[in-house]
């Protein structure tokens, strides 16, 4: 016996789509400003000789990348699902971020191999034009992250784009103190040995990226959801005897999604039980952010299966 699927909990509101259509207009408005910044970044770096430039833009590319794999899933998401693909294109997020991560950890490689080759040979910077670079980036990071923090609305594709944003501030804070280091005291030392700073940030990301990318492509458990909470909220509901092969895994970074086996007490009619059913996927959305919920409804444990 089992209830029917919920893929939507209801018809879409006017205020979620109204907050949705902020986001995308945020999202594109911080996207042309960070990739706009990415250029000025690369040129100011060829131009003032400085590789904590050139690092830092590497460490914005994180930044460019995240956001418009946020635009690009919010739009795919949206899309209907087909005949081939049931889930719709949720996961096109997962493959960009994947390719990200790899393009990342090899730019945090070449930044570490420049930083020590001009840490034995310093190369003359620009320590005024460093410091008005950096300073402009600084300014762009942490007014993109504001505006996206203020649309984010627990959207997990938008926080994780906004931390990016806030970690490639530090990198600006970082170039700042380059810039003032030449100026003052002639070390252009500084500007490589803090190019490995940056790199570092960047390969950090990178992982991280990578990781959780991992995690949703091996359909691991997501970090806010713990099972047992789920079984333990489940059996304290009246009516509600056992659950068991109970799997919880994501469609996309900010879908997840759970199957399981929910055995009630007494026999009930089709339509009761199909009315509880929907009260424990409503319970799920709304204790656990789990909208995707399938539930096998029985009357007495099954047999173990063969293979779960």
């Amino acid at each position: 016996m089992s209830s029917g699927h919920e893929h939507h909990r209801g018809p879409v509101s006017s205020a979620d789509t109204t907050l949705r259509g902020r986001q995308r207009r945020v999202l594109r408005l911080v996207l042309a400003a960070n990739a706009g910044f990415l250029v000025v970044e690369v040129v100011g770096g060829i131009a003032f000789g400085s590789l904590a430039l050139l690092a830092d833009a590497a460490h914005m590319l994180s930044d460019v990348a995240a956001l418009t794999i946020a635009l690009v899933a919010q739009t795919l998401a949206g899309r209907p699902a087909t005949d081939r693909h049931s889930f719709g294109m949720k996961r096109a997020e997962v493959v960009g971020a994947q390719a990200n991560g790899v393009i990342l950890a090899a730019s945090s490689g070449w930044i570490v191999f420049e930083a020590v080759r001009r840490i034995g040979e310093p190369t003359e910077v620009d320590g005024f034009g460093l410091l008005v670079v950096a300073t402009v980036g600084l300014v762009v990071n942490l007014v993109s992250a504001l505006a996206l923090a203020r649309v984010s609305a627990g959207n997990l594709n938008l926080r994780g784009a906004m931390l990016h944003l806030f970690a490639d501030a530090a990198g600006s804070v970082a170039a700042m103190v380059a810039g003032v280091a030449v100026l003052v005291a002639g070390a252009d030392w500084v500007d490589p040995a803090v190019s490995i700073l940056i790199a570092v940030l960047v390969l950090w990301a990178a992982l991280r990226l990578v990781s959780e990318a991992n995690g949703v492509v091996m359909m691991a458990t997501p970090a806010s959801v713990d099972p047992q909470a789920v079984v333990a909220r489940l059996c304290a509901e009246p009516g509600v005897v056992d659950v068991h092969h109970l799997h919880v895994w994501s469609l996309a970074s900010d879908s997840p999604t759970m199957s399981a086996h929910v055995v009630l007490e007494n026999d009930l009619m089709l339509h009761e039980a199909q009315e509880r059913g929907d009260t424990l996927k409503d319970l799920l959305a709304d204790d656990f952010g789990i909208e995707h919920v399938t539930l096998e409804l029985e009357c007495h444990e099954c047999e173990a299966p063969i293979h779960e």
